[in-house]
């Protein structure tokens, strides 16, 4: 079995002591395929390096969390960069992209504006996205109606039903990481039973969102289990949680495993000829 995990930010500073054991401990568990998105235009061409480094994909975009310090020229560089590297086979998306309407203090309205210019990119483009959601799913949905893209991938969706039909139903698929292996997680787990199978994707999202068995608790910090690595995710998760979610759908992990790995690339058309 060959999974994709379609998220996870290598570039981050938790692997910079280890990031070429974490890509074959990645192929070892049989994650062939990882995608790479970008964050801020500082970051873009580490994104792009890396992806070529280690025969991965990469999406260039301007999260939601880092508009407030970006400038407007930020917007024209990422077109430049989008323009120049149209030809490139692991440039799969646009990403990540989106609203975060969770952390407080932030500009709502920056964010809208860089949203929705990036969403004119992607098309002008035609590329998919790759969405932030968090607390935000049905303006960046009222959006969505306003500038149709290719799909793409809602990423880490833990929003309701009814909003995860309507990503749906515009061509995205739902991407599902280490939350789901909670079992107090309840509205991301009976989602994670009730879509329909054709619009899940796997993730990790790391170094971020752990699966449970990575997780330290207020017990175990208060005794001093402190190291960053115990609670690091990285792309070898995926076998593991995605045996979590075949579990919760009854399903065999075989199955998942063919599912899954078709949809990330009916999301991400451009994983298909990597």
């Amino acid at each position: 079995m060959f999974w994709t995990d379609t998220h996870c930010h290598l570039d981050a500073t938790e692997f910079d002591a280890d990031r070429s054991a974490v890509v074959a401990r990645a192929r070892a568990a049989q994650v062939q395929q990882v995608v790479l998105p970008a964050v801020e235009t500082s970051n873009f061409s580490r994104v792009r390096a890396l992806a070529h480094e280690h025969g991965l994909a990469y999406a260039l975009g301007i999260h939601p969390l880092c508009v407030d310090r970006a400038h407007d020229g930020d917007l024209r560089l990422l077109r430049d960069q989008l323009a120049d590297h149209r030809g490139d086979p692991r440039l799969v998306a646009v990403g990540e992209i989106g609203l975060d309407h969770f952390v407080p203090g932030l500009d709502r309205e920056r964010q809208e504006v860089f949203y929705r210019a990036q969403l004119k990119l992607a098309r002008e483009f035609e590329l998919p996205v790759i969405l932030h959601v968090r607390r935000s799913a049905d303006t960046l949905l009222k959006h969505l109606r306003q500038i149709k893209v290719c799909g793409g991938i809602a990423h880490a969706f833990n929003g309701s039903e009814q909003q995860a039909t309507a990503f749906v139903d515009m061509g995205f698929k739902l991407g599902f990481g280490g939350t789901v292996t909670f079992e107090l997680a309840l509205q991301i787990r009976r989602l994670a039973q009730t879509l329909p199978l054709y619009a899940i994707v796997l993730e990790t999202d790391a170094p971020d969102i752990p699966p449970a068995w990575l997780h330290r608790t207020v017990a175990q910090r208060a005794v001093g289990e402190t190291s960053t690595a115990q609670a690091r995710n990285e792309p070898a998760e995926i076998p593991r949680i995605a045996a979590v979610l075949a579990q919760l759908r009854g399903m065999s992990l075989q199955d998942l495993n063919e599912a899954t790995h078709a949809n990330a690339r009916l999301a991400l058309p451009g994983l298909a000829a990597l």
